[in-house]
């Protein structure tokens, strides 16, 4: 795994025991693009389902837009990921995310004229969608590239507060004020933001970010046997299905990296399905909580406050021998105070739960973030990540269209709170599937391939290199 600096030895490595590393200017821009990035979904995620809910009152139709948002990542995540392996994840971060900018700019131009209508606005959705399943997986990539492994935990946290203050504290409120402005404020404003961001990628990351060769040869998991009289294999020529086959054989066979997945994927379904139809719950005279349109961002606020606490929080207490209690703990509690705005839906109530599923949310998106960015070899991380964003993300729009339904036939809040009872199931159950000594051990393995010389993956120059409920620890 490449770092910012060589791990250090004897007294090097007492002094880096009472001092940390310095997360160095490299994150800092990557900080920098994801603040960006994140204030324009914030604008985004918040102000589209405002402008829909003036053409439609469907809870069917209101989840198609998540549907729409989300589908790349189960058509493109693996594809995704092969490329981010292969090539520089800069440079595709940088191409994702001017294609987004086309977007937001034909969808601000279509506003102004009055011609975006339901299938338009799904149409626009699903390009941006597909440019975000390619700019997520080289950032998330990009994360053990420029930090030290020893700040991980830090710098995850740190990415996901930024997130949460640009969606939610930002973003979510003046979606409300710019949907008032005129809807092509609600697209223009996000395209001025991200452009920004790329001019940040490209002043302080171009260049400048060795990538890991991929080895030609099938990656093991780090808890996988190894047989005693194994010889080196042959090296087989690059093929695209063999390293597709790669990451997702690394992932299934992986006895810790599969039970997240796996529990990510059902959470993800869940969530979605819960937060497609919010909006019906939550904003209107006819809802149950009476939110006016101009204010449903206070309730991203609340969320954002918690999940900023728990960001403050979470490097102490995401650690090694805690991963699988932090995650039966706040994935539990997420699916409890889920429950809590279907039985009592008044502003402050509703506001108070999110408060408390943001905190539980950032802290385990933290520890289940930096655990696969761990034990996974940087040079199969781009494949793995993409094969989990496959099955994780790629559930989030069949959640979505089943919230729908389910709303359709039954009612919101019945939905609510079958995801709010399927979701602490799902942590149960994901809880009971890991074991800490397992863990403990492909992290140890790890640390040592990262150090070793005749272990450790090749590096070459990098002149040819690369809100929600669901978060990053849901992958």
């Amino acid at each position: 795994m490449t770092t910012t600096s060589p791990t250090p030895s004897g007294p090097a490595a007492a002094t880096s025991r009472t001092s940390r590393e310095a997360l160095g200017a490299r994150f800092a821009h990557l900080f920098a693009f994801s603040g960006l990035s994140n204030l324009a979904d914030g604008v985004l995620l918040v102000g589209v389902p405002l402008y829909a809910l003036t053409l439609t009152s469907s809870p069917g139709q209101i989840s198609l837009l998540t549907a729409a948002l989300t589908a790349p990542w189960l058509l493109f995540g693996l594809v995704a990921g092969l490329l981010i392996d292969r090539h520089d994840r800069v440079r595709i971060l940088v191409i994702a995310t001017c294609v987004r900018i086309a977007v937001f700019t034909g969808a601000a131009l279509a506003a102004a004229a009055g011609a975006l209508t339901m299938p338009v606005l799904l149409a626009l959705l699903l390009v941006l969608g597909t440019a975000e399943v390619f700019a997520d997986g080289s950032s998330s990539a990009l994360v053990p590239d420029v930090t030290p492994r020893t700040r991980l935990a830090a710098a995850n946290s740190r990415l996901m507060g930024v997130q949460l203050v640009a969606n939610s504290f930002l973003g979510a409120p003046v979606a409300g004020f710019l949907l008032a402005a005129g809807a092509g404020w609600i697209f223009g404003v996000p395209a001025g933001l991200v452009a920004a961001g790329v001019l940040v990628v490209v002043r302080g990351l171009w260049g400048k970010v060795a990538r890991t060769v991929a080895p030609r040869t099938t990656p093991t998991p780090a808890n996988a046997p190894t047989p005693a009289n194994a010889s080196t294999p042959a090296t087989p020529p690059r093929s695209v299905r063999r390293e597709l086959r790669e990451g997702l054989a690394f992932l299934l066979r992986h006895r810790v990296i599969r039970p997240l997945v796996l529990g990510g994927m059902s959470f993800n379904f869940l969530s979605n399905a819960y937060m497609a139809v919010f909006v019906l719950w939550v904003v209107g005279p006819a809802s149950a909580v009476g939110l006016a349109a101009e204010h449903y961002g206070l309730v991203a606020t609340g969320f954002a406050a918690g999940g900023l606490t728990g960001a403050v929080l979470a490097e102490k207490l995401v650690g090694a021998g805690r991963d699988r209690l932090v995650v039966a703990v706040t994935w539990s509690m997420a699916g409890v105070l889920l429950a809590v705005p279907a039985i009592w839906p008044e502003v402050w109530v509703v506001a108070v739960s999110f408060a408390l599923v943001g905190f539980f949310n950032i802290v385990g998106n933290t520890a289940t973030s930096s655990l696969r960015q761990r034990i996974v070899p940087s040079h199969v991380l781009g494949r793995v990540q993409g094969a989990s964003a496959t099955l994780a993300y790629g559930s989030m729009p069949l959640g979505a269209l089943a919230g729908g339904a389910v709303a359709e036939l039954f009612g919101v809040q019945v939905l609510l709170i079958a995801v709010a009872v399927g979701t602490l199931l799902v942590a149960v159950l994901t809880a009971r599937a890991l074991d800490q000594s397992v863990i403990d051990a492909a992290d140890a393995e790890a640390t040592a391939g990262s150090a070793g010389g005749a272990a450790a993956p090749v590096v070459t120059p990098s002149d040819e290199t690369d809100v929600t409920l669901a978060g990053e620890a849901n992958r």
